[in-house]
């Protein structure tokens, strides 16, 4: 199973950076996050083995917090290379989580997860300013975004 840090890694690298697309931290993590649920659905595996937690902002996996918290609200430059062996299936997912994601702003990536099932499952009980390292399932996850699904 791949790392969180790994999946991040290949949405840095599928930017446009020629077209002036940027991303940021935060439309990252949100990228990362959809990339768990839709593999969880479509393949019926997780693409990667940490936690996602309920933060304020929405969904967050911390590796990938710390990894890019220096660049705020900034850019994140495209990495240098990236040494990670996907299967197809997997990068299936990856692209259709880009296509359908990640045009998206950062802030319009936020409210959307802040308005679905597994986030707020997950910050049940919390005032919306409260901080929160409450787990996100991937039993919410793959019940929620299958619905979404055609038969």
């Amino acid at each position: 199973m791949k790392n969180a840090l790994d999946i991040a890694g290949y949405f840095l690298r599928r930017v446009d950076r020629e077209a002036g697309d940027p991303i940021s931290p935060l439309k990252l993590q949100k990228l990362v996050y959809y990339a768990q649920a839709w593999s969880l659905v479509l393949i019926n595996k997780p693409l990667f083995v940490q936690d996602i937690e309920a933060w304020v902002s929405g969904p967050v996996v911390r590796d990938v917090w710390d990894e890019y918290l220096a660049y705020k609200y900034r850019d994140i430059p495209a990495p240098a290379d990236l040494d990670i062996e996907l299967a197809s299936d997997e990068i299936e997912v990856l692209e259709k989580v880009w296509n359908a994601y990640g045009e998206l702003s950062a802030k319009r990536l936020q409210d959307l997860t802040k308005s679905e099932t597994p986030w707020l499952n997950a910050r049940q009980g919390l005032e919306p300013a409260q901080k929160s390292t409450n787990v996100i399932s991937h039993d919410d996850m793959k019940s929620y975004y299958a619905e979404f699904v055609e038969a």
